[in-house]
């Protein structure tokens, strides 16, 4: 009996995550599930897409995100993602989660930069995975819960010091429940005041409740500048004595005179993931953008605004001009600003372009959904990999940008049956044009579709189309699920 399937994509160009060459061959669904891969000529689909001269590869993962809140919001909060490709965001990074904390005021920043008043309603991790399950969304969500997250609850907001044993069980407790309810580790980001005051002892005795779940530890780490060498160390350490993987936030080497150190960096990684299981992110940009703290400002470090809360109108400004108009200096701009968001063009594209070539290393956008003038990262990542570094400099092949992107995450994350493509494998598709894939969203203008994905697909469910709807090419559809870590 000739095998029939819900969708099949015919003489399309296959990268299959894994970093194998590509092939030419078709591709059948059925259900959530890829049924058949190959020549399916005796086949039939209820729906046929001809591909041919263009690529499918698995969805893309989103190695590090701050897309807690916009995975909840429907196209608004996701068509930056679903329109470059993304199937699965990894979310909770850089210590700041949405889950588990139940506020009734904001909170510190940078816990802002995804949740204004009213959005800190999950008590429980188990809140907000049913909210994802119940709800669905654009993509799969895989998250982490966050240091700071935890040290705002347990201390109640007096963060700016080591917490005691009182708190630290308390955190550690609600660690264990959020792995227990769905989580899949927990994330620092000791570079943030309110998180820098945590010592290393306190983050391993809570980076301890991940173990028996086989969690992960993620980390924006204490420093990325002069002292980055140091932090790599005490990242591995906690890795080590906890015994748990080791995920670093989006690596980098900050500030000029920095310029240079991932011939450093880079073998130190190395070294330590001959005898410890750990792997990194990295965005496709000399620049990062987080909250504006004026104290940490330089003059050889420009900065453009990307949200202010008493001065919306300076979103996509640079804090050099809004001084010089305000006749005052950088710091006291910053402070008239605050709270604020902002870029910053801290790094050197050598570094970025070594540190994305390596083969421990994986891609994440790092997006900031909420931001008035966001990064352009937000959406174009995933094609500028493809388009820019891949097709244009020639860093790496396709195969291995697309790897990257997909088949290294989620190894690296334990997500099973996604980021490749194989039968039985998870229905996780981007059909997209290898020769014309390119970010379009620049630093001035951030919000912009990427040129060359035309169809996206999560769980065998049609999530973007290219040209069609009034939404930007969202279809409405949310087949996206919570995902956990696993090993196969």
């Amino acid at each position: 009996m000739a095998l029939r399937c819900d969708l099949i994509i015919r003489d399309a160009t296959l990268f299959d995550g894994t970093g194998a060459p590509r092939r030419v061959g078709d591709i059948g669904v059925k259900g959530d599930r890829i049924a058949a891969m190959g020549d399916l000529g005796g086949a039939s689909g209820d729906r046929e897409v001809i591909a041919t001269g263009k690529a499918v590869a698995p969805g893309f993962i989103d190695a590090h995100t701050h897309d807690d809140r916009a995975v909840l919001m429907g196209p608004a909060g996701t068509t930056c993602k679903t329109s470059q490709g993304v199937t699965t965001v990894v979310c909770g990074c850089c210590g700041v989660s949405l889950a588990p904390a139940r506020f009734k005021t904001a909170p510190p920043p940078p816990l802002d930069l995804i949740g204004a008043e009213g959005w800190w309603r999950f008590g429980d991790f188990g809140d907000y995975a049913h909210a994802i399950n119940s709800k669905g969304s654009e993509v799969n969500v895989y998250a982490l819960v966050g240091n700071q997250t935890l040290r705002v609850e347990a201390m109640e907001g007096d963060v700016m010091r080591p917490a005691n044993d009182r708190e630290i069980n308390h955190m550690h407790a609600r660690v264990k429940q959020a792995m227990q309810e769905g989580a899949s580790g927990f994330s620092t980001g000791l570079y943030y005041d309110p998180n820098k005051h945590a010592t290393t002892e306190e983050v391993i005795a809570i980076t301890e409740a991940l173990k028996p779940y086989d969690g992960l530890y993620s980390t924006h780490m204490r420093d990325e500048a002069d002292r980055v060498l140091a932090s790599i160390e005490e990242t591995m350490r906690i890795g080590k004595k906890a015994g748990v993987a080791v995920q670093i936030s989006h690596h980098k080497c900050s500030l000029p005179e920095n310029y240079g150190r991932s011939v450093q960096t880079l073998p130190l990684i190395e070294a330590y993931s001959r005898t410890q299981e750990v792997a990194y992110d990295v965005y496709p940009y000399p620049a990062g953008s987080t909250v504006l703290m004026p104290d940490r400002l330089r003059d050889d470090v420009p900065v453009m605004i990307t949200w202010s809360v008493p001065h919306p109108e300076m979103a996509g400004k640079y804090l050099a001009d809004i001084a010089r108009g305000w006749n005052t200096d950088i710091r006291a701009a910053a402070q008239k600003l605050t709270p604020a968001g902002q870029i910053s063009f801290q790094m050197d594209e050598d570094d970025v372009q070594r540190i994305m070539a390596h083969p421990l290393s994986m891609i994440g956008s790092d997006g900031i959904p909420h931001d008035a003038h966001p990064h352009p990262r937000l959406w174009g990542t995933f094609p500028r990999v493809l388009g820019h570094y891949a097709r244009g400099l020639n860093l790496f092949s396709m195969e291995t940008a697309i790897h990257k992107m997909t088949g290294r995450c989620a190894e690296a994350y334990g997500i099973v049956d996604r980021g490749v493509l194989r039968e039985g494998a998870y229905a996780d598709l981007v059909l997209f044009d290898p020769a014309t894939v390119i970010d379009a969203a620049t630093f001035d203008t951030p919000m912009v579709p990427s040129i060359g994905i035309e169809e996206v697909w999560a769980n065998g469910v049609a999530t973007f189309r290219h040209g069609v709807g009034d939404k930007g090419g969202a279809t409405g559809a949310r087949p996206g699920r919570l995902v956990t870590r696993h090993r196969a």
